[in-house]
């Protein structure tokens, strides 16, 4: 009886294992993303997160030179941040930076538009030559198109100053310097960078106006409607999420300028075109409170979120996808 079991048990035929569910194959190929991200993740942990992750940190403490050497800190709380917005000079330069942001926005979106505009009236040869230059102008690394603005303006050699000395309608401009005045030292900061930024504006602003239908332009000319009119009721209706969008991108850029400013100013004369970028650069390297400099970049961005929110809020009750 025994044996005949075993003889049983020997030539049965293991049983199929079960059949995984489809709540199993599902989780399996979920996973399959995570794994192929998890090295751009890895990277982007390391040079971004975690830098951040330090600023924050940072800006709790009393980090400064003599941390750089010793290692030592303090941990300070919010009261680093409150001895930041009883600063003066920090409520100043935040002043300064929304002033200049919504000139400089201004200028490149404004600009911006009427290229954009101009771009729709040209034939196919001159349409690619204004389209190429602006790609080039735009493709520029905006330190080096700032060093080349700032020889423009130098003093004694300076083709803008030989120009404005041809004209005469200034008087001898041949040893102007513009960095000396704070108006100048803006007026030339904002063409610079009107210019780096109308390129982008243009170019965006002209790809959905040639998609502006149009069957609606001709029915406002029917009604009588001028160019002026059919610009302002057919096109800037159809460019509007477009335009919101590139303000906002306008706002984040001219916002966190530091390049431009620095190298034709250095926010001089005084603190005279020193922005908040340049107020934080100055306080975190120059006199190397560190800690002091991270709060300042904590509050800016915060400051920033707050500002973009409101236009991607306005954006999103549009009714248009991002």
């Amino acid at each position: 009886m025994s044996t005949e079991l075993r003889d049983d048990a020997a030539g049965a035929v293991p049983a199929a294992p079960p059949e995984p569910t489809p709540g199993t194959r599902r989780r399996r190929r979920n996973l399959a993303p995570l794994w192929l991200l998890s090295p751009a993740g890895l990277v982007l942990a390391v040079v971004t997160l975690a830098p951040i992750g330090f600023l924050l940190f940072t800006a709790f403490t009393d980090y400064n030179q003599r941390t750089l050497f010793t290692g030592r800190y303090s941990y300070v709380g919010f009261d680093q941040f409150a001895e930041l917005l009883a600063d003066s000079a920090f409520w100043m330069s935040l002043l300064r930076t929304v002033l200049f942001t919504a000139a400089m926005v201004a200028g490149s979106v404004l600009i911006g538009m009427g290229v954009s505009h101009l771009l729709t009236r040209l034939g196919p040869g001159w349409r690619y030559t204004v389209t190429v230059v602006l790609i080039v102008a735009w493709a520029m690394p905006n330190v080096a198109s700032s060093l080349v603005w700032n020889w423009l303006f130098q003093p004694g050699y300076g083709v803008v100053n030989w120009v404005l000395d041809q004209v005469g309608v200034f008087g001898d401009t041949t040893d102007l310097n513009w960095a000396q005045d704070p108006a100048r030292a803006y007026a030339a900061i904002l063409l610079l960078i009107v210019w780096q930024a109308v390129p982008f504006i243009a170019l965006t602003l002209n790809a959905a106006e040639t998609q502006v239908p149009p069957e609606y332009k001709e029915a406002a000319r029917l009604d009588g409607a001028s160019e002026l009119a059919v610009y302002r009721i057919v096109t800037l209706n159809h460019l509007r999420p477009i335009l919101l969008l590139v303000t906002i991108l306008s706002v984040i850029w001219d916002y966190n300028v530091f390049n431009q400013i620095w190298l034709i100013s250095r926010g001089g004369p005084g603190d005279a075109t020193s922005t908040l970028g340049v107020f934080t650069y100055k306080t975190a390297f120059v006199g190397f409170h560190l800690g002091q400099g991270a709060a300042i970049s904590v509050v800016t961005t915060l400051l920033l979120l707050v500002l973009t929110a409101f236009y991607i809020r306005r954006l999103l009750q549009s009714g248009e996808d991002l």
